[in-house]
């Protein structure tokens, strides 16, 4: 067998995932990415452990361990998407940033009025009163 057949095969492989990590927006499609990158290294293990005629396999072994791998850290990723997405609304990664980084003016709605709501269980009693305080300085 020539090594030269899988070898571009998993070339073209990684450039495709490579292009989908840097280049998508969505954090399901970048997942879809990475995983296509380990598929194309658990192709070379077991091309040239095959090329190699390894008596112990090792690349095979390899292999496996990268599949069990990939596995635990697709299942991670996506409890972590889905949580992000319940929270946010959105699984789009040039929106996710940390609370401490996101300035009030992108946090507030177009129609926040000035009082902020630390608990929303324990202001609502006094949120009218805020906005009846706000209304008697303005006038």
């Amino acid at each position: 067998m020539h090594l030269a057949y899988p070898a571009v095969l998993a070339v073209l492989l990684f450039c495709t995932g490579l292009y989908g990590v840097l280049a998508r927006r969505n954090a399901i499609l970048v997942l879809m990415s990475v995983e296509l990158m380990l598929n194309a290294v658990n192709l070379n293990l077991v091309a040239f452990d095959v090329w190699l005629r390894d008596a112990l396999h090792s690349g095979q072994a390899l292999t496996l361990f990268t599949i069990a791998i990939a596995a635990a850290e697709i299942g991670i990723g996506l409890a972590i998407v889905l949580a992000v997405y319940r929270n946010r609304g959105s699984a789009d990664i040039d929106r996710l940033r940390d609370t401490a980084e996101t300035d009030d003016a992108e946090t507030l709605p177009d129609d926040f009025d000035g009082v902020a709501a630390r608990d929303t269980t324990a202001d609502q009693a006094t949120a009218p009163a805020g906005k009846a305080k706000k209304a008697e300085a303005t006038a």
